[in-house]
């Protein structure tokens, strides 16, 4: 720390550092560490791995909680696909006692208690609004904004970007839809089918959230529909007894990857039958294959298929344009609805504050480097949590993020170490 209060002490004499920090008319903080921004799970991973290796962290976070998506922004029964050992952050595991699927409740307390053991205190209800390097002063300029539109400016010489690849809801625009006079919403503002009780819903959407949604409005007596767009691959949760994720895992240790898709495709087939018949063509590559190819997760059957053959869950095309009560259908075919549910994912919001054409793509705001080489840029520029492989991924990345900054950390204070020597008088002798 000594180093550190001499590091700030030379940018508070040079000159250029003063002529730039004094043409901001913003309230200026000059960060003594890595500044990471999102206080989710990819931010709190991170920050936990920094301070377990003596790197002071600053975490900005817009909402005024940790894992504000799973708090504000997910519907009641929502429970974690994977089994809790694929979901666990570094350094510290899930309490013994929570069920193999812990519920969303479990997971945010989970969060929070992490964030309470290693001590990760985030500024909340602070919103980037521009991020770049200034070549001048070789550092990253932050500017924020507060609930009171109060400006703020962080100068930081390491920026970790965990905001994630769910920032921001994707909300398609379909024809007719200021002509529709029923309730349209994302499912960031879906809650319980309870108040959709007796209605039409129509879900956008056959991801795991909306087929997971339409479980959830059968179960309050609501008459839901699902609209299929595109291919998908849709798995049994567990199979053999072994959550199908694990289960997988498990076989690529021993079998290709095409192997293995088969395996689960044959034993799909005998547990769900022929998906196809329900509405669920198959892609041509397998569910692993895809999803390294692609990303596109497969959706893991939680009993909505079940409601799907019963009747109570109707399939329906893709969506020609909306009216006033109904929604026309590719097919020509007209149906009436009291809502519209949208369970059309989200999207990276990094494009629109960080200044860079590097390290993320402009396109869909995801590093441009794939799994798993994404997480580093140029100029002390990371990335969190970008891997279209979840928590296990976001946790990997945080791992080696953790260790290249600390590596870079002490090479510089080193460095101003040698620098400082140089500068004390040489003795005589």
């Amino acid at each position: 720390m000594d180093c550190l209060r001499e590091i700030e002490g030379k940018q508070a004499h040079d000159p250029i550092f003063i002529d730039k920090m004094n043409k901001s008319s913003k309230r200026c903080v000059c960060v003594p560490g890595p500044l990471i921004v999102g206080a989710g799970p990819s931010g709190l991973a991170v920050a936990a791995c920094l301070k377990e290796r003596g790197v002071p962290i600053t975490v900005i976070e817009r909402s005024n909680c940790v894992a504000s998506l799973w708090q504000l922004k997910t519907y009641d029964r929502l429970r974690l696909h994977l089994p809790k050992q694929f979901c666990e952050l570094p350094l510290m595991g899930f309490p013994t006692e929570f069920p193999t699927y812990p519920t969303k409740q479990q997971f945010v307390d989970y969060l929070e208690k992490y964030a309470d053991k290693f001590d990760i205190r985030p500024r909340f209800n602070e919103t980037v609004s521009h991020a770049e390097f200034d070549r001048v002063i070789g550092f990253w300029r932050v500017r924020t904004v507060g609930p009171k539109v109060e400006e703020k400016e962080y100068v930081c010489r390491w920026l970790v970007v965990a905001t994630g690849e769910n920032a921001e809801a994707v909300v398609p625009n379909i024809e007719g839809m200021g002509e529709f006079e029923g309730d349209i919403r994302h499912t960031s503002l879906y809650s319980s089918g309870e108040e959709f009780r007796g209605k039409r819903v129509l879900v956008v959407g056959c991801g795991n959230s909306g087929m997971e949604v339409c479980l959830d409005l059968c179960n309050h007596s609501a008459k839901p529909s699902v609209v299929v767009r595109d291919t998908v691959h849709v798995l049994p949760k567990e199979m053999l007894g072994k959550s199908t994720f694990g289960l997988s895992m498990w076989l690529l240790k021993w079998l290709p990857m095409r192997v293995v898709d088969g395996l689960l495709l044959i034993v799909s087939r005998m547990m769900l039958g022929d998906t196809a018949k329900l509405g669920f063509e198959r892609p041509q590559l397998g569910p692993l294959e895809l999803k390294t190819v692609s990303g596109k997760t497969p959706v893991l059957d939680v009993g909505t298929l079940a409601r799907i053959k019963s009747g109570d869950i109707k399939v329906c095309p893709g969506i020609k344009r909306l009216k006033r009560h109904s929604v026309e259908f590719v097919n020509w075919k007209t149906e009436n609805f009291d809502a519209i549910l949208l369970a059309t994912g989200y999207k990276s919001n990094v494009p629109s504050w960080l200044k860079e054409g590097d390290m993320f793509s402009e396109k869909d705001g995801l590093p441009r480097r794939p799994f798993p080489n994404g997480w580093k840029g140029e100029r002390g520029l990371y990335a969190v949590g970008f891997t279209k492989r979840g928590i296990l991924g976001a946790s990997m990345d945080a791992k080696r993020v953790a260790e290249d900054i600390e590596r870079c950390w002490k090479a510089e204070a080193k460095h101003w170490m040698v620098f400082a020597r140089s500068l004390l008088p040489q003795s005589s002798s």
